[in-house]
């Protein structure tokens, strides 16, 4: 499968995701999600997990937010740097770093979201 992150519902859940709309990318997103094929599956996955972690702080579930991103992690760290056009280092690295964030308590500072980045 490949991605293409510049139409349809990809292109969509990032741009709702870059905004802040993390319900509405996941919506987007798991439209994808669900027909595709592995590996892609299970990284879609965890993106997934991703946007609705960030709505769960939103929410302000900081543990919604923690097992989220936990298990996004766990499913993302067996892809390479890059998959998808996406750099996961960056998304795993952005993870960790809510995550250490988040296990600070309150009253913590808000974590801002991690970084979905298309490499071009």
């Amino acid at each position: 499968m490949k991605f293409d992150w510049t139409q349809g519902a990809l292109a969509e859940g990032l741009r709702l995701y870059d905004a802040g709309e993390f319900f509405a990318a996941h919506e987007a997103w798991e439209s994808v999600w669900l027909p595709a094929p592995e590996p892609e599956k299970t990284f879609l996955q965890g993106l997934i997990q991703v946007t609705a972690a960030f709505h769960h702080l939103q929410r302000e579930n900081r543990l919604g937010t923690s097992r989220l991103l936990q298990a996004a992690l766990g499913r993302l760290e067996r892809y390479p740097a890059c998959f998808g056009g996406i750099s996961v280092d960056l998304l795993r690295n952005d993870i960790r770093q809510c995550l250490q964030a988040l296990d600070m308590g309150t009253p913590a500072p808000q974590p801002r979201p991690a970084r979905i980045t298309c490499l071009g």
